[in-house]
């Protein structure tokens, strides 16, 4: 039986622990859960799979990180949460080979093996979380290769009065009563809730990921009842990617003609 005692950022991934045997069953009645992952992760524009490095930060049961290799076929994924049991669950499902899951904290990924550069980085539902979410940000940061993109899946409802009345109704109609029938408490889920009433409005994320020395930051919405309550966040690393062709000595040689001028 789950406990009864008030969660906080501190106590989250003991929480997921406690209700992981029922996580899947729970999320997959919220309408656009994992297509909303998949979309998240195909607006980072990967483009190809084969021989990218990918970094799944707070991947849960897994559903995050299906959502990269459906985007990225072939890539070789690191997988990362800080809950044992919901890596648990992850593990049980069958992966391709590339895939691998790691057991840690955002903040301790070194202690363990976790280096860069990725060449992308989705981070779902776990800034939020994070202790201190500047920190975080600039941990992504470098890890991240030069160019490559970071994708903040995640509530934010701060800034619009009808997206916080939308949040606290399905909240008190739905995710709260929904997950204490399925798990006999209502404590992970009423966290969920107010976390996410807490959380950064728009504005002040994106301005967190500028800090953190991102550019290129957009900011994208879902469909359904989701519609300005989950985003995607993104943004990316400065620099030329690591393949693109202009670094080629060769091709660096060539002379590029005036801008507006065609090439002959």
């Amino acid at each position: 039986m789950p406990g009864t005692e008030k969660v906080d950022p501190t106590s989250v991934p003991r929480a997921f622990d406690e209700h992981a045997r029922s996580y899947d069953k729970l999320v997959g009645s919220n309408p656009g859960y994992h297509e909303h992952l998949r979309l998240s992760a195909r607006r980072m524009g990967l483009g190809r799979g084969a021989g990218l490095r990918l970094l799944d930060l707070g991947c849960g049961t897994g559903a995050s990180t299906a959502a990269l290799l459906d985007a990225a076929p072939g890539a070789q994924v690191t997988a990362v949460d800080a809950s044992a049991e919901m890596l648990a669950q992850a593990r049980r499902k069958n992966w391709p080979p590339g895939v691998r899951f790691v057991h840690s904290r955002l903040e301790d990924l070194d202690r363990v093996g976790v280096t860069g550069p990725f060449d992308g980085i989705l981070a779902a539902y776990l800034v939020r979380n994070l202790r201190d979410r500047d920190a975080g940000l600039a941990r992504m940061y470098d890890l991240l290769a030069p160019g490559a993109p970071l994708a903040v899946h995640e509530y934010s409802v701060r800034d619009s009065f009808r997206s916080r009345l939308k949040w606290n109704l399905v909240c008190g109609m739905v995710i709260i009563p929904l997950g204490t029938l399925r798990t006999g408490s209502s404590d992970l889920y009423r966290y969920l809730r107010r976390s996410v009433l807490a959380f950064d409005g728009v504005e002040t994320f994106t301005g967190r990921m500028s800090t953190a020395g991102f550019e290129d930051i957009r900011v994208q919405t879902m469909d359904g009842w989701q519609t300005h309550v989950v985003h995607t966040f993104l943004g990316r690393r400065p620099g030329p990617p690591a393949d693109d062709p202009l670094l080629d000595p060769e091709v660096a040689e060539i002379e590029t003609p005036p801008e507006g001028v065609p090439a002959v």
